[in-house]
Formats: C-alpha cells, structure tokens, sequence
C-alpha cells in the first residue's frame, strides 16, 4: 500500500525572452547528449559491448572538450545528466522487455523538456529560479503545493502549442488511503456513452474532438496552403494547429481525472475490461471516436488513484462475453452484433441494456477475482481462458 505519495504538480509559467532563449537551447542540448549518448551505446551494442550510464557519463565530458561540441558547456549540466539517466532506464525498460528499443529524439516530434535536479533550482518564498538564470520564472500558482513542501524535482517543458509548463515533484501528505468500503462497480466502457456502470448510471461521451472538429479541420487546411519550410506563416499556422489540439487534450483530461477521481472515492473494488486500445484503434471506422474517448489514459488514471487511496482495480479479461452473457440466468448468446443495445434473454425472459447488462457482468467477474484469486494472467489459447486478472497497480505519479 502506498504510504508516501510523489506527486508533479504541473504549472504554466510566462518566461522572459532570455529564460526562452536559454530554456531553448536547453532543450537542443538535452536532445543531442541523449542521441549521442544512443549512438554510442548501439554501436557498443553491434558489438556486443555494454555501455552504461557511468560510461555515457564520461563520455560527455569528452563531448564537451571538443570544438564541435563545446556549446554544451554553456547550459547547466544537470539536464544532461538527466537526458543519460533517462535514456539509462529506457535500455532497463527495454532489457526487462518493458518497452521497445529506445529511439532517436527528432526536434520536431519530440516533446521539448528538461529536468532538473535540487542542485540545479532554488525554491524560496514561492520563487523558482533555474540554473544559469538570474531571475525566478513568472509562474501562474493555480492551486498550491502542499504545506511545507519543498520540490525534489523540477521539469520544464513547452508543448506544441507554445505554451511553457514547469513541473515540481514534491511527497504530498494529503494522500492517504481511504476508510475501506464494500461498494464496488463494474464499469463498461463504450462510445455512445463514455462510462456505464453496473449501478445503471450512464456518463455521456463529451465527444471533444468532435466539437472542435470543424475549427481543426479549417486550421488543417490553411496549413495544408502554406510553403512547406520554416516560413514564418507555416510556423504560425502550424500552431494554431496545435492549439486546437491542446484544447481537445485539456478538456478530455480535465474530465477523465473529475470521473476517475468520483468512482475511485465512491467504490472499493473497481471492475474494468481489459482492452487492446492500441489494436482497437486499427478499425478505421471507429479510430476517431475511439482515440477522443481515451480509454487507455481512464484506465491508467484509475489504477495509479486506487494505488493512493487504498482502492482495488481488477480488470476482466477482454475475451470475456460481457455483453453475450445474461447477468440474470447465465446464459450464453452466440451473437451480438454491434448495432443490438438492448435485447431479451431467450431462457428467463429478462430484458437487458446491452451496456447496463455488460457492466453488472464484469462486476461478478471482478468480485469472483477479487473473492477468490483466479489466476494472473488471461490465457490466450485455452477456450474461454481466464476471466479475469487482478490488478497490481504500481506505485507512480500522474
């Protein structure tokens, strides 16, 4: 059970023209240590050589000795150090076959950050002052860290957008386990309607992309217009591009983090399906709508708060016939076509909500798992396989 909890409490701040400058060529140094750092451990890895951080590490004082390469030293060091301990745990990742093997960062794709460490920041009074600054960074305190917390970690990072973001890791006090319940919820996930619980309650999809859709699409084709380069008028249309998307981002995660942290509060077993969002998406009928609902990013909300607050997730298997399966009698339909939403069970006559009767089926699963522990993982290739697969949520930050 999680005791003390880190959490990254995430602000926008408006930095100077020098604070942009310098956090730009930041980030430029940031990406090229690290892609250095991949070219060398590859090569080492052709040849059947290990490299590790400590040997990436004396590496960059050499990088930075040289000519070519001498502009690192007019950055802190400290995000370069980080940029090799990242890159150190991607290897781990992809060792412990966690992860694929990691990638060279381009600039345009990848996300524009650094990370910085106690010795690199000062904290007083509410003020932020970075490395190689002089002055604290403009932050909007849109809700206060937690009393007497001091940051062990600070992120800095701008989005496609523009926007400027800076991120403090402190150990937050006032997350606590709650008192135990014996509620419990099964939820199914849908598109017609985002959540629906085994309660009969219905949350309805906000369809966000949906709403901005026209506006995106407009922006999209003035885009499309403008000469492909480092134009000026393609870097400001590309932008309002990327506004638009960071709309649709923010307001899809401002409402999964209200609903995940409502059934979380309410409920001490949580039953969900195991879905393959990343194979489920390759349906290019339902690819748009699938990726606005985010499924993926509900589910990892859900598991990293019941961590918290000492709640359960389990999560049925996703060959399990939920939707085929009458929750009254336990009979089992041969088919449901995705347009039937409601239909009658052929032995005891009831009547179902195909989503409703869904819902109430994971919870019996998931309480059966919860009860009396079946198995670890679904098995693919036995008929029917396992259930349902208990969650064991790790410990880790939003």
């Amino acid at each position: 059970m999680v005791t003390h909890v880190k959490r990254a409490f995430k602000y926008r701040f408006y930095p100077t023209d020098a604070q942009a400058a310098e956090l730009s060529r930041t980030f430029g140094c940031v990406r090229k240590v690290y892609n250095l750092a991949l070219a060398a451990r590859t090569e080492a890895w052709a040849r059947q050589e290990r490299v590790n951080y400590n040997a990436t590490s004396t590496m960059l004082t050499a990088w930075k000795k040289t000519e070519e390469l001498a502009y690192l030293n007019e950055v802190s060091s400290v995000p370069l150090q980080q940029a090799l301990r990242h890159l150190q745990n991607a290897f781990a990742n992809f060792f412990a076959k966690r992860a694929k093997y990691p990638r060279f960062k381009a600039k345009k794709t990848s996300r524009a950050s650094a990370e910085y460490t106690s010795s690199a920041f000062r904290f007083r009074d509410g003020r932020l002052t970075l490395a190689k600054m002089a002055d604290p960074l403009d932050i909007v305190w849109s809700r206060p860290l937690p009393e007497g917390a001091t940051p062990s970690t600070v992120t800095v990072s701008r989005d496609s957008a523009g926007r400027w973001f800076v991120s403090l890791l402190c150990e937050d006090p006032r997350v606590k386990p709650l008192a135990a319940t014996d509620t419990a919820v099964g939820i199914d996930v849908g598109l017609d309607h985002l959540l629906t619980l085994s309660t009969g309650e219905k949350i309805a999809n906000p369809r966000h992309e949906r709403r901005d859709r026209e506006r995106l699409a407009k922006a999209q084709r003035e885009l499309s217009r403008k000469t492909k380069g480092e134009g000026a008028n393609r870097r400001k249309a590309r932008q309002k591009v990327a506004k638009i998307h960071a709309r649709i981002a923010d307001r899809r995660r401002d409402v999964l983090h209200k609903l995940t942290t409502r059934l979380v509060r309410e409920n001490q077993t949580l039953v969900i399906e195991d879905l393959t969002v990343r194979t489920m998406v390759k349906n290019r009928s339902l690819a748009r709508a699938i990726s606005d609902a985010a499924w993926a990013q509900f589910r990892s909300m859900l598991e990293y708060k019941a961590a918290w607050y000492g709640r359960e997730v389990v999560a049925v298997d996703r060959f399990f016939p939920s939707s085929r399966l009458c929750s009254a009698c336990g009979t089992l339909r041969e088919k449901m076509p995705l347009g039937v939403r409601t239909w009658t069970c052929g032995s005891c006559g009831t009547a179902h909500d195909r989503d409703v009767n869904a819902a109430e089926n994971l919870l019996a699963a998931g309480l059966a798992v919860s009860v009396c522990g079946a198995g670890v993982r679904p098995q693919r290739r036995t008929p029917g396989g396992q259930s349902a697969v208990k969650q064991k949520t790790p410990r880790r930050e939003p």
